[in-house]
């Protein structure tokens, strides 16, 4: 791996980029890999670990076909399978642009939807991918950023003629794609509202940390990212809906449409657990007010007890020659008692107070 590949994720500014240009703008963590399913109700045709120069115009084919790529670089491999597909190069440019927003395009006699994915073990090493799909009438192509898989099932329904797979159109995959990856958003979100009820703030008073904060806000960002993410799906799912996607036939309308409603409860779980954080945040603070407060008590109580014994050091500190009580015998004891008097009937006023 050359040094460019270690590099960070770079922007991709089109205003200073070159058109006829494709740069893949995350990491290069995975080697381009390619799958290949051909399927009628009767067959299926499986192609594994294909190569770009491997890959036809899925068009021609009169089955379904549907064709699985993990891995975004080399650009020339994806540039090879897109312009092999005619797909427009301004979807090609947005395949590769993996920090670009989600989005749903119409282009000449294909659609583009590229979408944000969870990869996630743990609510604190939530990673978003982006996947893309370009489909036309009978053929699907999915391009994924990572080599992460939630379409396992999916290939094993077909290779299986489990369910109604291969007795559907592309629509109809599509539709049972992208209700797999929203189902892993609702697992995703279901990891952070257990983790949110777990944080007892109130219980973690000494472990109110500002570590503490700092994770409830990724936690903020990474929750309003999923809601935000889900908004290109329901774009979707509404063009589907009003007969504006040629290729949705009529009998699939009401799956995209159930779709929609996932997308409706992911936005109203997201506004659940946002509303929860900031509960918690704002429960935090007050925490961290409430231990403020008692410092500046215990120090008050310090120096108010303290006051009189300054006043007196300070009487007794001047150099006056005559003074009747730098002569008496038992002055020093004398001044300790009256220190020693004084800071219990303090104390006593306090805890009747209740200061402490």
């Amino acid at each position: 791996m050359n040094k460019q590949e270690n590099k960070s994720a770079r922007p991709l500014t089109r205003k200073k980029t070159d058109p006829n240009s494709f740069i893949f703008t995350g990491i290069r963590h995975y080697e381009f890999t390619a799958q290949q399913f051909e399927y009628s109700v009767n067959q299926i045709y499986e192609r594994l670990n294909l190569k770009a120069d491997e890959i036809q115009d899925l068009s021609k084919s009169t089955n379904n076909q549907w064709l699985n790529i993990h891995g975004l670089s080399p650009e020339e491999n994806i540039v090879k399978i897109c312009r092999k597909n005619n797909i427009h190069d301004l979807a090609i440019q947005d395949i590769l642009d993996v920090n670009q927003r989600p989005k749903f395009q119409e282009f000449e006699g294909q659609y583009f939807l590229t979408i944000k994915s969870a990869v996630s073990q743990n609510v604190d090493q939530v990673i978003f991918e982006q996947i893309s799909f370009v489909f036309g009438k009978n053929y699907l192509i999915s391009f994924q950023e990572h080599k992460s898989d939630h379409f396992e099932h999916i290939r094993f329904r077909l290779r299986e003629g489990i369910g109604a797979l291969r007795s559907r159109g592309i629509d109809y995959l599509l539709f049972v794609m992208l209700e797999s990856i929203l189902d892993n958003y609702f697992a995703t979100l279901r990891n952070f509202e257990d983790t949110i009820n777990q944080l007892k703030i109130l219980e973690l008073q000494d472990n109110a940390t500002p570590t503490l904060l700092a994770k409830l806000e990724k936690y903020k960002k990474d929750i309003a990212a999923i809601k935000r993410y889900t908004i290109p799906i329901r774009d979707f799912t509404i063009a589907a809906d009003r007969n504006l996607i040629s290729y949705i036939e009529p009998a699939s309308k009401k799956y995209f449409y159930e779709l929609q409603d996932l997308c409706l409860m992911v936005n109203e779980t997201c506004d659940s657990l946002l509303s929860m954080l900031e509960s918690k945040t704002n429960l935090f603070f007050s925490v961290q007010s409430h231990k403020m407060n008692q410092v500046m008590k215990t120090l008050t109580i310090v120096s108010t007890i303290f006051i009189p014994m300054t006043f007196v050091a300070g009487i007794y500190g001047m150099n006056f020659v005559y003074m009747p009580e730098l002569q008496w015998q038992y002055g020093y004891p004398a001044v300790w008692v009256f220190i020693g008097i004084v800071t219990i009937i303090m104390l006593i006023i306090f805890k009747r107070m209740k200061w402490f």
